[in-house]
């Protein structure tokens, strides 16, 4: 069984990270194959990244980032859900995936984003940090319009298909935390 983080990417007061990631997180639920869980960002009160050295030189010892260690580590794969903010991810975000290295590592990872243009700009952004640290982002990726998706720009209300797309992205996600499990064995 794979374990799954849905990452909710987002702490900024009147996000919508926190409910698609709880909606991801109730498909991928329905699965035989893996467990998820949320792991919202909100909870582990990271500091901006300080670290003197890369954490794949000198992990950090400071308590808040242990934490966030042990629950990164914890896990087989991930799904990061995040808005895009100026074609890009959020600051706590990219402070989240730069304060770990080894617990990232051969790990698989799907994509959920949000915005004007279905938040695109931000994933493709988000690949290239996760590559850095070794995580397996797949090819499929779910794309939230906020015209589209969300009624206002507030309120969360998927199209018919999107459910679809996001169980596509859990095969993959599955497939290759399945696949990546013997290179994380000690």
């Amino acid at each position: 069984m794979i374990r799954i983080g849905v990452i909710a990417g987002s702490t900024r007061p009147g996000r919508k990270s926190d409910v698609v990631a709880r909606w991801v997180r109730d498909i991928a639920a329905k699965r035989a194959d893996a467990t998820a869980e949320l792991v919202d960002l909100r909870d582990h009160d990271l500091p901006h990244l300080d670290s003197p050295l890369p954490p794949a030189m000198a992990p950090s010892t400071q308590p808040k980032v242990r934490r966030w260690a042990s629950t990164v580590a914890a896990l087989d794969a991930f799904v990061f859900v995040t808005p895009e903010y100026n074609h890009s991810i959020p600051g706590v975000l990219k402070d989240a995936v730069d304060y770990l290295y080894q617990e990232w590592q051969n790990k698989s990872a799907g994509l959920v984003s949000y915005g004007v243009h279905g938040g695109t700009r931000a994933t493709e952004h988000l690949r290239l940090v996760l590559a850095q640290v070794e995580v397996a982002a797949v090819r499929s990726q779910v794309a939230l319009s906020l015209h589209t998706d969300f009624v206002n720009f507030r309120d969360f209300r998927p199209a018919a298909d999107q459910e679809q797309a996001v169980s596509s992205m859990l095969d993959q996600v599955v497939a290759w935390g399945g696949a990546l499990r013997a290179l994380r064995q000690p």
